[in-house]
C-alpha cells in the first residue's frame, strides 16, 4: 500500500509514457467506460427523465469523491498544504467536469440543459486525450499507482457520462443554449489562466517553485499541445489564445456535426413517413 500510495517515494522506476503498461490501464479504462455507457444508457432509454438522471448522479458524486480522496492523499504527502490545494483546483479542461457534471445532475432548466451540452462533448474528450496524453504523469508516475489510476478512473467517469447522456437520449442541444457551454468554457478558461499567472509571479522560491499550469495555458508541458507551441513559435501570449480558440474551433464542429446529423435524421424520417 506505501508503494501504491507513494508514501516515502516509489521504489520502482516510472513505466514511461506510451509504454505497454501505459497503454494496455488506459485502455482497459477506455474498452470499462464505452461497455458501461452503452450497457445503460441503452437499459435506460426509455425509462422517464427523473430515472435517466439519477445515473448523471451517481456520476457526479462518484467523481467528486475520487477527486476528494486524491486531493487528501496528496495534502498527506504534502509540506506545503496551500500549494497543494492551489495546485488541485478543478481548472484543467477535464476537472471542469468537477463542476459540470454536478451542475448537469442537480439543476434544472437551461443551465441543466447546457451543462448536460458541455459535458457531452468535453466529457468524451478528455476522457480520450487526457490518460492518453498524460505524459508528464506516466513519466513520472509508475503506472499501476494511485496518481495514475485515480486520473484515469476520473477521466473515464467524464467519459461514460457523456456517451451516457448521448446513447439515453438526455441531449437536447438546443441552439438557443451555446452561449452556456461556452460560457463555462469562458470563465474557467480566465481563472485559469490568472490562477497561473498568480503562481507564476511567484516563481523562483517566494511562495511556489513552479505553476500549476491549468489549462496547459502556459506551456505545453510535452503533451499534445506542443502542436501549438510549434504552431506559434513559443510565443507567450499567441500560445494560450490558440489553445482557447481551439476549445472553440472543437464546440463549432461537435455542433456543427450533431445538427447535421439530426437534420439527416429527421429528413429520412419524413422521406419514410411519406
Amino acid at each position: 500500500m506505501k508503494e501504491f500510495f507513494g508514501i516515502g517515494g516509489f521504489t520502482r522506476e516510472p513505466n514511461g509514457a506510451f509504454s505497454w503498461q501505459h497503454i494496455t490501464q488506459v485502455s482497459f479504462f477506455v474498452l470499462l467506460m464505452v461497455g458501461l455507457a452503452i450497457g445503460i444508457g441503452i437499459w435506460m432509454r426509455k425509462k422517464e427523465y427523473k430515472t435517466k438522471n439519477r445515473v448523471i448522479i451517481i456520476s457526479a458524486i462518484s467523481i467528486l469523491s475520487f477527486e476528494a480522496v486524491k486531493i487528501i492523499v496528496n495534502c498527506i504527502h504534502s509540506d506545503n498544504l496551500v500549494k497543494t490545494l492551489l495546485w488541485n483546483l478543478p481548472l484543467f479542461l477535464c476537472s471542469i467536469q468537477l463542476i459540470a457534471i454536478p451542475v448537469a445532475a442537480f439543476c434544472r432548466g437551461r443551465l441543466k440543459e447546457g451543462a448536460l451540452d458541455f459535458v457531452m462533448m468535453f466529457g468524451i474528450l478528455g476522457a480520450l486525450v487526457g490518460p492518453i496524453g498524460a505524459i508528464q504523469d506516466y513519466n513520472a508516475y509508475p503506472a499501476f499507482c494511485f496518481h495514475n489510476i485515480v486520473s484515469a478512473i476520473t477521466h473515464s467517469i467524464s467519459g461514460f457520462t457523456s456517451l451516457y447522456i448521448i446513447i439515453s437520449g438526455m441531449a437536447s442541444v438546443k441552439k438557443k443554449n451555446a452561449w452556456i457551454s461556452h460560457a463555462i468554457l469562458g470563465v474557467f478558461g480566465v481563472l485559469a489562466y490568472i490562477v497561473n499567472v498568480i503562481c507564476g509571479l511567484s516563481y523562483g522560491g517566494n511562495i511556489f517553485d513552479d505553476s500549476p499550469n491549468y489549462m496547459f495555458l502556459m506551456a505545453d508541458d510535452g503533451t499534445p499541445y506542443t502542436i501549438v507551441t510549434a504552431m506559434v513559435g513559443g510565443n507567450k501570449v499567441l500560445y494560450p489564445i490558440v489553445v482557447m480558440l481551439l476549445f472553440v474551433l472543437y464546440m463549432a464542429i461537435f455542433y456543427g456535426i450533431y445538427f447535421l446529423v439530426r437534420h439527416l435524421r429527421a429528413k429520412k424520417k419524413a422521406l419514410l413517413d411519406e
